[in-house]
């Protein structure tokens, strides 16, 4: 098979892959008050966030010390997903508990 080669002149379109961004990541991050107990933000952490208990433990000390804590990264989805997931459970025990996300 014979192969075209430009004319003088002629120009040939050059195929280019597009740059592919990966995806931005946000920080999910629980915000320390008054009513919530200690005990429900660490079941918060292993049954949401999939952390193990002695992790948990210190995320939630953090919390309680610092006022806020990182829970995880995640894509924007996710985060918002695990946003959603830990005020549901909170308003189902009647704790005020606040949990948000911003970018890395």
């Amino acid at each position: 098979m014979a192969q075209y080669i430009p004319g003088p002149g002629e120009r040939t379109a050059v195929k280019t892959k597009p740059k592919v961004k990966p995806p931005r990541k946000f920080k999910v991050l629980l915000h320390n008050d008054d009513y919530t107990t200690m005990d429900f933000v660490v079941h918060v952490l292993v049954s949401v966030f999939n952390k193990p208990t002695p992790d948990a433990l210190a995320i939630m000390l953090d919390v309680h010390k610092r006022g806020i804590g990182v829970c995880g990264v995640y894509t924007a989805e996710v985060a918002e997903t695990k946003v959603n997931a830990v005020h549901d459970r909170a308003r189902e025990k009647g704790f005020p508990l606040r949990c948000s996300m911003e970018p890395e």
